[in-house]
């Protein structure tokens, strides 16, 4: 049984209108991501969303089940999406070996009960990064190479928000139940991300920033498009999204981070634009 994780509660729109900075960075923010030789996760219960990571420098880290799942196995109820933001590393599901590289991405389907997380090398070892939400089907396991996701690029250098958006664990390249990742690059001279903001109450999110040079930072922008909040983050940290909630970044440089979302449908598109004069 993995002991190595939180378990976060489902914040209301009013109640965080009350949070002073120390609050709302406790309820939302991840500040240590990864694990060293072993798994370090936290369960929201904003859709039952878990967050995690971990880096194996000794030998092989099993996933094991958390308390709160209740369950023998951890995806027994459960799909997963994993994206390496490290060295080359593998992970072994059921006996089945994938190699995952920088910026590679593996899905997991429900029933998988056995996986395994390794490093090729331990002086630069892989950086696992972990989404898992319910699954009520059991769809096949698939790794999605660099080259194969989806690229759609978004806005300008005049706006400050080019970008690169690389769709990874989306219904157009694998089948999944709710989970969808994916990853957004800020290119050179850019900062925003996410600009104009959007909120979508039939899903929520969790942002994952990385790239983030040494010394630099994120701001992360978060609450109701009227009545919004902040919060400073820095490399590999990630950020719980609330449905209610807005979820946009500007950089002190460019940066790169990864989005995993959950909800009641699979429509990337699915979301409603708030204009940016109308933001408070």
């Amino acid at each position: 049984m993995n002991e190595n994780y939180q378990v976060r509660y489902a914040v209301g729109q009013r109640e965080m209108n009350q949070m002073g900075t120390e609050a709302i960075r406790s309820d939302f923010l991840i500040e240590d991501v990864f694990g060293s030789d072993e798994v370090k996760l936290v369960y929201s219960h904003f859709d039952r969303y878990i967050t995690g990571g971990v880096i194996p420098v000794k030998g092989k880290v099993f996933l094991d089940t958390i308390d709160s799942l209740k369950s023998e196995f951890f995806l027994e109820r459960r799909e997963l999406g994993i994206i390496n933001v490290g060295g080359k590393g593998t992970v072994m599901a059921d006996g089945q070996s994938y190699s995952l590289d920088y910026k590679e991405a593996l899905y997991l389907g429900k029933g998988t009960k056995e996986v395994y997380f390794s490093s090729d090398t331990a002086h630069k070892p892989a950086l696992f990064y972990l989404n898992s939400t319910p699954a009520h089907h059991a769809y096949p396991s698939k790794k999605i190479g660099w080259d194969e996701a989806e690229i759609v690029e978004l806005g300008a250098p005049e706006t400050a928000n080019a970008r690169t958006i690389r769709k990874l664990i989306v219904n157009s390249i694998v089948e999944t139940c709710q989970l969808q990742m994916g990853m957004t690059e800020i290119h050179s001279g850019s900062v925003w991300n996410t600009m104009p903001a959007h909120v979508h109450d039939r899903r929520m999110e969790v942002y994952f920033y990385f790239e983030v040079p040494e010394e630099q930072a994120v701001c992360h922008f978060m609450g109701a498009p009227n009545e919004t909040r902040h919060l400073w983050m820095t490399n590999n940290q990630a950020v719980i999204s609330p449905p209610w909630s807005i979820h946009s970044g500007c950089g002190t440089s460019n940066y790169t981070f990864i989005w995993g979302m959950a909800g009641e449908n699979l429509d990337y598109g699915d979301m409603d634009a708030c204009p940016i004069p109308t933001l408070r």
